[in-house]
């Protein structure tokens, strides 16, 4: 007798087992045969829990067979059906059992014109209760009728209960910082950096879902694995040690259910430090096998994602420059990590992610510290990393960085949406949010924001990031909040700090800023913070103190046209310093004039060198600039009030007048216009 011909249908999908035929969209689908077994075991049981030995026995006979075939096997029908394993619509991940298909599926005979659907609960028998004793009477039948029948009952809940499905996280890991062992605290990065890496290769596991960074603040409030994942939304947490001792290592890792708290594993690996690479993907293995089982090739694909380079020494160099970077934006940290970059390069020449390092880290003082230099090493560096390996992550998201600072905001675009690497994902949401706020799409960059905040939740640089794009857009209040947000998650990052206390100044709490700005000095004296300190003691007329803090801040860095002019200005003010402040601003004008070479749209640049020309008796020039920069339609707040500066240095009376009138109505403080000895002198500051 010919077997019955079925055909099962689900979603766009079409699955006839006698033919062996799968078709989607109408378009048959080629997978191989052990694939097309397991999915018609699944489909002939919808619902049902298949563990996976089950399916092994069924399909495979489970003979020489590891689950890791399955995991195989299940991720290319996955493919095939356009399914998701972290938000599955057909085949669902059940954690530490097996798998189980979710969707209502319809049986029909082939070429029957009416589907009858099934049940998304299959209908399997239920153990039959015991059977009654005889009754002795009808009242006892009928009590022992209802009972029976509420007991049978009961079992039909039971069942439907164990068979539906459970709400648990699908295979997933966050890796929280590792804690350094070594006698030296500064050794500190080697830990943070091991566990960094660990995440990114783990991310690339197809099947895994990994959680973003995670900051050392995450545990405030979660005080064992299950608070933590429901905190982080995992099923697992690894988490780990590491103690460097002259050529020894010692790495101490625990893999955690964060369904019940339980230890999976807890393994101590101690190795050579040049074993450091193996080290890292023995662990990473571990902790696929123990989700996942084990998955033909990945072993292999780990140890090639952890593995940057060969030379220990320059991967030592490189997880320092990467620990300097993750700091907030200041060209001193990015100098720093310059050179470790570069240390690097020259222990392996062909190291690309360094090279991509180097290549992020001058944009980052082109665009802070206003380098012209910065800019054209950028460009040098991101070439060669390119040549070294234009597959990697990092090379494509140093390249989108280029290409956005330099205007090209298509191909920015278009380069950061190419970079694969999840850990990397943040980032790349964050560079295409500042392409289209730089095009005054505002609601287009809001949404890539919300999408780097997504993808890292805990990073104290998106939160920065986000902060920084509200300044630009003169919403102050709203950068404060979101700069205190990242100092919560990163609170010893001494730039933050700097920048909070920058934020207060614009606002005009100059209180809160200076308490903001010593703690950046605390943690280290940055010339961005030591400058801001400057701008307060100027407020309150101590000029001389001022210049001082102005003279240190420059020293730490000399390519910063805006440290000149704060130190200008600040002479101009000091009766007995007033000759010197001609030599500043001359120092500031011939800077900015090298930055606008390069970034001839930032208009803030170009109301500061109008400012600096008045300042040096440049009359016809200072008033070009400012017509420049009022000439791109609406003005913003703080170039009304660098031209109102520029036209009280000129004398203009009326013209600052007008401008300084804008500057209030879009909320510059009054701390800001009061204490500038130019509009004093000038007579326009209401008198008590």
């Amino acid at each position: 007798m010919a077997m019955e011909a079925w055909i099962y249908r689900f979603g766009d999908v079409e699955v006839e087992p006698t033919a062996h035929r799968l078709a989607r969209r109408g378009s048959d689908v080629a997978i191989e045969p052990k694939a097309y077994a397991v999915l018609v075991a699944l489909l002939d049981q919808p619902g049902k829990a298949f563990e996976r030995d089950e399916l092994l026995d069924r399909v495979w006979g489970h003979r020489h067979v590891t689950p890791g075939v399955l995991n195989r096997v299940v991720a290319q029908l996955r493919k095939a059906l356009g399914d998701d394993a972290e938000h599955p619509r057909y085949i669902q991940t059940l954690h530490s059992l097996g798998y189980r298909f979710i969707a209502e599926v319809q049986r029909v005979p082939a070429g029957a014109p009416a589907p009858a659907p099934i049940a998304t609960t299959p209908a399997e028998p239920v153990h039959p209760l015991p059977p009654s004793r005889p009754a002795r009477d009808a009242r006892r039948r009928r009590v022992g009728y209802a009972l029976v029948a509420a007991l049978f009952a009961t079992a039909v809940i039971g069942v439907a209960w164990w068979q539906r499905p459970v709400d648990r996280p699908a295979p997933s890991v966050a890796v929280l910082p590792f804690t350094s062992l070594s006698d030296d605290a500064k050794d500190a990065y080697f830990a943070e950096g091991l566990a960094e890496e660990m995440r990114s290769a783990l991310a690339g596991v197809y099947g895994l879902k990994v959680a973003a960074s995670v900051a050392a603040t995450v545990r405030d409030g979660a005080s064992d694995a299950r608070a933590l994942g429901r905190k982080l939304g995992v099923a697992s947490i690894l988490e780990g040690s590491v103690r460097r001792q002259g050529t020894r290592l010692r790495i101490s890792a625990r893999l955690s259910d964060t369904s019940n708290g339980f230890t999976l594993w807890s393994r101590t690996y101690d190795r050579e430090l040049a074993d450091v690479f193996e080290t890292q993907s023995r662990i990473a293995d571990d902790v696929v096998q123990s989700l996942l089982g084990v998955i033909p090739g990945e072993r292999e694909a780990l140890a090639k994602r952890l593995t940057p380079t060969r030379n220990v020494a320059a991967f030592d160099d490189y997880l320092q420059g990467l620990h300097v970077l993750r700091e907030a934006n200041a060209s001193g940290v990015a100098d720093r990590a310059i050179g470790l970059f570069d240390a690097a390069l020259q222990k392996d020449s062909g190291f690309a992610r360094a090279q991509a390092g180097i290549c992020q880290a001058q944009i980052r003082t082109f665009e802070n510290a206003h380098s012209v230099d910065a800019y054209d090493n950028a460009r040098i560096a991101c070439q060669r990393a390119l040549t070294m390996d234009a597959s990697l992550s990092e090379v494509a998201l140093a390249l989108g960085d280029l290409y956005r600072v330099q205007g090209e905001a298509d191909k920015a675009l278009a380069t950061y949406r190419s970079v694969a690497s999840p850990a990397l994902r943040a980032q790349a949401e964050v560079g295409q949010a500042k392409v289209y706020a730089s095009r005054h799409e505002r609601d287009l960059a809001a949404e890539h924001f919300r999408a780097a905040v997504a993808a890292s939740p805990h990073d104290a640089f998106v939160r920065s990031e986000i902060g920084y794009q509200h300044y630009l857009d003169g919403e102050v209040a709203a950068a404060i909040a979101s700069f205190r947000e990242a100092v919560a998650l990163k609170p010893d990052d001494a730039g933050l700090w700097g920048t909070l206390g920058a934020l207060c100044m614009e606002a005009g709490d100059n209180v809160e800023a200076a308490r903001a700005l010593q703690r950046s000095v605390d943690l280290e004296p940055t010339y961005e913070s030591l400058s801001n300190l400057g701008l307060i003691k100027y407020q309150s007329g101590e000029y001389a103190a001022a210049a001082a803090l102005h003279r240190k801040a420059a020293g730490i860095n000399p390519l910063d046209y805006m440290v000149w002019a704060n130190l200008g200005m600040a002479l101009r003010a000091d009766p007995a310093a007033t000759a010197s402040a001609d030599a500043a601003y001359r120092e500031a004008a011939v800077r900015a004039e090298r930055y606008l070479e390069a970034k001839p749209d930032d208009l803030r640049a170009v109301a500061s060198l109008a400012l600096y020309k008045a300042e040096l008796g440049d009359a016809s020039k200072a008033r070009e600039l400012v017509a420049r920069a009022e000439s791109k339609g609406p003005v913003s707040g703080e170039i009304a009030l660098l031209d109102a500066k520029t036209f009280a240095a000129l004398g203009d009376a009326d013209e600052a007048r007008r401008r300084l009138g804008i500057a209030r109505e879009k909320g510059i403080p009054e701390s800001l216009i009061s204490s500038d000895l130019r509009f004093r002198r000038l007579g326009l500051l209401a008198t008590n």
